[in-house]
């Protein structure tokens, strides 16, 4: 059998499977009218035309009231995280470059700890609704905006990618062409979004995790099962080296390092977590600061157990292919259509079980995209449409803003997937361009909550010069493995054992390309700035703005420590400059001079 026959002949997604597909977006759809009409029901309880009405509405919508309970919190943190770039491209992944990736879980329970002491008491006792707002009371409403455009920014790099990947794997089961399942799906993605509010995102996210979790276990369990056992996937993975130590080498091209896992892994994390408006208005939607620092605990264990279960799916694929590579044999015509590939070969014989696989892989995209498009609601409501109007908006012009911005930014996403389906692997792609716009913000925030020192001017000019660097970074990164002049090196793979014919000829590979050719790694190449590890870019981004923004704050001496509202610093600073105060108010005139003379002499 040729390698074109036998691709159509797995695409066997019968009935069964497309009903259990639609009916996972029927679910989604009936949550997001049973939540629309609760809004309506509590909106005949307010007073038309007012105001403080209003801005009660928008909480519900936007918030959920800030009354919503740990577990289905939890659940939709899980679910909005862990978006099908993290369940198609993560297996890839372990599969192409081996198990040191999974070594960055690590660094999610430090990041874990940064948000429990550092971010989190700040944003919760404030009593936001736009994270950006915060923004405007640490600095001023110049910073407040630039924060809001990053973020929409960030969103329109993220989202289609998200929209994509799913896309993906439906092509892999059913051969439909992404741009038609695409649009399909995303509108009904946009109506429970758009009519339902925070409510109906958090509890379509509940639904979709389970899906999620159950059509993984599905897969690893069936696989396992075929292939012998997970003794043979240890071994196999073994004798490739896709199991190994962590590499402690310093080279900052290698693609992992335990440093990048760890100190990149840690950057890549926060600015997901402690600055991302979408997990932030999760967070805040609980009633106690006690509330919110549970949900990031259980969010955390959630999310490892994903990972853990991802990255052994990932042996998992190159243990029944062992003996041939489904990408040198052009089986698989995408890297991320493996996991894909795997469902269809060991499930697909058994009616309604692929279409479980295909809803999870939509799941996690569903409550990734619902998530983003409620949360650039809420930012363009609170940080635009109120900043710059002096009117104070109504109920019935809130909803409409609300409404309007969910199904508008819909369509765009929807759009965009033409762009992104010409660019490369979307772990790495994701990861890269995020960067871009997450870099500059998680160091501005940085220094607001832990670095008193830092004025609006520094902040500013840090972010901006951040903001320019990283492009010029990620899209030469972005144009050098395009281009082929940056290949990272494959772990070996075989095509002797294939029972099927395709283009080429059969050998064993390693050190090579998926194109075939030579590998030229980029440690050997010649360095560049820009050719260092894609995990360490938002950290690099982070610290280009911090260290320009104080090098600025102080060179300018504009900066009056005393006069920051405590409230914007994190608590072990605000401890510290409470201290100072009350010490300074001690002191004799005299002394107040001298301490005064001092710190403008630092």
């Amino acid at each position: 059998m040729h390698v074109d026959e036998l691709r159509t002949s797995l695409q066997s997604f019968g009935w069964p499977d497309y009903l259990v597909f639609c009916l996972m977006l029927a679910i989604c759809a009936v949550i997001g009218i049973h939540f629309c009409l609760q809004l309506r029901r509590e909106s005949k309880q307010l007073k038309a035309g007012d105001p403080e009405e209003a801005a009660k509405s928008a909480a519900s919508y936007l918030v959920g009231g800030r009354k919503m309970k740990i577990f289905p919190i939890t659940m939709s943190l899980i679910s909005s995280f862990i978006s099908g770039i993290t369940l198609l491209g993560t297996p890839t992944e372990v599969y192409l470059y081996g198990a040191q990736y999974m070594y960055i879980m690590g660094s999610l329970v430090l990041m874990g700890l940064c948000m429990f002491y550092i971010f989190l008491p700040v944003f919760h006792d404030l009593n936001l609704i736009s994270t950006y707002k915060y923004l405007e009371q640490r600095y001023n409403r110049s910073l407040r905006l630039f924060g809001s455009v990053m973020f929409i920014m960030a969103s329109l790099l993220w989202l289609p990618i998200v929209i994509y990947v799913p896309a993906i794997a439906f092509n892999q089961a059913t051969g439909v062409n992404i741009h038609i399942v695409t649009p399909c799906v995303c509108v009904v993605c946009i109506f429970y979004t758009c009519i339902g509010g925070l409510k109906a995102v958090v509890w379509t996210d509940v639904i979709q995790t389970l899906i999620m979790f159950g059509a993984m276990a599905l897969v690893l369990v069936k696989g396992t099962h075929d292939i012998g056992g997970p003794a043979v996937v240890w071994q196999r993975a073994k004798q490739t080296e896709r199991i190994e130590a962590p590499n402690f080498t310093a080279d900052l091209t290698e693609r992992y390092t335990f440093y990048s896992l760890v100190l990149g892994g840690v950057a890549h994390w926060l600015k997901s977590n402690a600055i991302s408006q979408n997990m932030i208005q999760r967070y805040l939607s609980l009633p106690t600061l006690r509330h919110a620092r549970i949900a990031i605990w259980t969010f955390i264990a959630g999310v490892l157990t994903f990972l853990a279960i991802c990255g052994y799916t990932g042996l998992l694929i190159y243990a029944t292919y062992a003996d041939c590579d489904p990408l040198e044999t052009k089986l698989a015509q995408r890297n991320d259509q493996l996991l894909p590939l795997l469902v269809m070969d060991t499930l697909g014989s058994y009616p309604g079980l692929p279409g479980v696989f295909v809803a999870g892989v939509f799941s996690a995209a569903l409550s990734s995209l619902s998530t983003g498009l409620n949360s650039l609601s809420a930012v363009v409501l609170e940080d635009f449409v109120k900043t710059f109007r002096r009117k104070p908006l109504n109920e019935a012009q809130t909803a409409f803003v609300m409404r309007s911005v969910v199904v508008l930014f819909g369509i765009v996403f929807v759009a965009l997937v033409f762009v992104v389906e010409k660019l490369g692997a979307v772990l790495q792609l994701t990861i890269t361009l995020t960067s871009v716009a997450n870099g500059p913000l998680l160091g501005i925030f940085t220094a607001g909550v832990m670095l008193p020192w830092v004025n609006s001017k520094g902040a500013l000019l840090g972010g901006l010069s951040s903001l320019l660097v990283m492009t010029w970074m990620c899209i030469s990164a972005q144009r050098d493995l395009v281009t082929g002049d940056l290949v990272y090196q494959r772990k070996p793979y075989s095509t002797l054992g294939c029972n099927y014919t395709f283009a080429g000829v059969p050998g064993e590979f390693s050190s090579l390309p998926l194109d075939g050719a030579p590998v030229t790694p980029a440690s050997a190449a010649p360095f560049q700035l820009y050719r260092i590890s894609y995990l360490y870019f938002t950290l690099f981004g982070a610290l280009v703005t911090i260290v320009v923004a104080l090098a600025t704050s102080l060179l300018l001496r504009e900066s009056d420590v005393n006069a920051v509202d405590t409230r914007l610093l994190t608590p072990f600073v605000r401890r510290w400059l409470e201290r100072r105060r009350s010490r300074r108010s001690q002191l004799p005139a005299a002394g107040k001079r001298q301490e005064k003379l001092r710190e403008t002499a630092t």
